[in-house]
């Protein structure tokens, strides 16, 4: 049976199973899913349905239902978490990896996390705490600071004794090596280690040329370092170059899909923590002041339309195709501008390159605004009767396209230069000058041409 589909039906019995008070039956069903399921199942459920199975969960497999909650939206796990007293939590936060730990807590009001703090054991307390000491969407904060790291000067057998040994480490991929001052010094392979003879020294069969975060590093960054180099884990250092954590690639997955998530929703003016199940009244919060800066923005695109009203009063068809101008201008703005903001994502966009992708998008800017123009001018020519309005509606598009797409290239980019988030505020710039330049270049042509014009309409 496909996964999709076993989740379906899981999903409908779950249902069922709550409504009908059967928690026993509810609970071993739950208990059987893998925690990705379990959040997928979770979040379907509207918000008092989703606390009443998580807690039945909670009740009777405390682990797999803080590994459910991990795999959530921050701010939906913490708002099944805050109707919970800090001693319980403090004991549900022991049983998580510290990196997630940290992540849970992160989001769950200040007192509340201060006091789950306190009431950890020092141990736990004291990662969790020195994660949330870093800044947000850094390597520091996603990594998870129980590495496996051994002296350089050991053999392959007393490695392999090690981590057979080894008891709180999450996932091994390599093995770091350090100094005794705990610097990262090199790298070693499992299929490395389990090759060589036990008596080989770590320090021979381990490469120096190894590729680390910096505990500041921003998260993207990382997850393109991972993604480029084809990595199952990437070493965290600090600033003296001593191993400090690691991040994997299960990690670096949720980042690229947090990310990915981000920049969609910001190119849409949608906050980023939103999600299907946000309240009414939040959703309304989040988006009303973009929406409020779309309606200056259309105010703009409004006078410049008065400023020519005479024309179009001596040209009522004017007011018609008008509009196809702006919106083919948009439309290509949004397509260029989608290519340019995942490109400076993904780091494929540079400044020693961004000249040679600004030529490349003006070019089909150009050349979409000739066909895309000529069919229009035909169109337009059949439907008022005036080869001069096509001509003038032709030369509006081409005009408009390219602009479209110099701009949609240029403003991410400069945006980018000012520390700005180019998915943030790239659309709305861009979509004003779009509008504004497609009704400016469309209606001050027919101005100067009205005299071929005023028998139109």
């Amino acid at each position: 049976m496909p996964l999709q589909r076993r989740i379906d039906l899981v999903f409908d019995s779950v249902k069922r199973l709550q409504r009908l008070g059967a928690t026993a039956n509810l609970s071993n069903l739950l208990q059987k899913q893998r925690p990705a399921d379990l959040a997928d199942i979770l979040n379907r459920l509207p918000d008092s349905d989703r606390r009443s199975v998580f807690n039945t969960l909670l009740d009777h497999n405390s682990r797999l239902a803080m590994e459910a909650l991990t795999e959530l939206d921050p701010d939906v796990s913490a708002s099944m978490l805050v109707e919970h007293p800090a001693d319980q939590l403090a004991r549900l936060f022991q049983e998580l990896p510290s990196d997630d730990a940290a992540a849970l807590l992160d989001d769950l009001p200040n007192e509340l996390s201060e006091s789950v703090l306190d009431l950890m054991r020092k141990k736990e307390s004291g990662e969790v705490q020195h994660l949330l000491d870093y800044a947000e969407q850094t390597a520091g904060r996603i990594m998870n600071p129980n590495v496996f790291a051994l002296a350089e000067n050991l053999t392959a057998g007393e490695a392999i004794e090690f981590l057979q040994r080894s008891r709180e480490v999450e996932m091994v991929f390599y093995l770091y090596l350090v100094d005794q001052r705990r610097h990262l010094v090199g790298v070693v392979s499992l299929r490395r280690l389990l090759l060589v003879a036990p008596e080989t020294p770590l320090g021979r069969i381990g490469t120096t040329d190894l590729i680390s975060a910096q505990v500041e590093m921003d998260q993207e960054e990382v997850a393109q370092l991972v993604a480029s180099y084809n990595l199952l884990a990437l070493p965290v250092v600090d600033d003296e170059n001593k191993l400090v954590g690691i991040i994997t690639v299960d990690d670096v997955i949720d980042v690229i899909k947090d990310e990915a998530t981000e920049d969609i929703y910001r190119l849409a003016g949608v906050a980023s923590d939103e999600h299907v199940s946000t309240s009414a009244r939040e959703s309304w919060r989040k988006r009303l002041p973009w929406l409020g800066i779309n309606l200056v923005t259309a105010i703009c695109a409004a006078f410049v339309v008065r400023l020519f009203q005479e024309t179009i009063d001596q040209v009522v068809a004017l007011a018609a195709f008008m509009t196809i101008v702006a919106s083919m201008g948009g439309n290509a703005a949004t397509q260029t501008l989608t290519v340019v903001v995942r490109g400076i994502a993904l780091g494929e966009l540079t400044w020693s390159n961004s000249r040679k992708v600004l030529t490349k998008e003006a070019l089909v800017g150009l050349g979409n605004g000739l066909i895309l123009g000529f069919v229009g001018a035909v169109v337009a020519w059949l439907v008022v009767g005036n080869p001069y309005f096509g001509g003038i509606l032709a030369l509006a598009m081409v005009v408009n396209l390219l602009v479209a797409a110099v701009a949609a290239t240029l403003i991410p980019i400069a945006l980018r230069a000012l520390k700005v988030d180019p998915a943030l505020a790239s659309a709305v710039f861009i979509t004003t000058l779009t509008d504004m330049f497609g009704f400016f270049a469309f209606l001050g042509l027919a101005t100067i041409f009205l005299q071929y014009l005023v028998r139109v309409g």
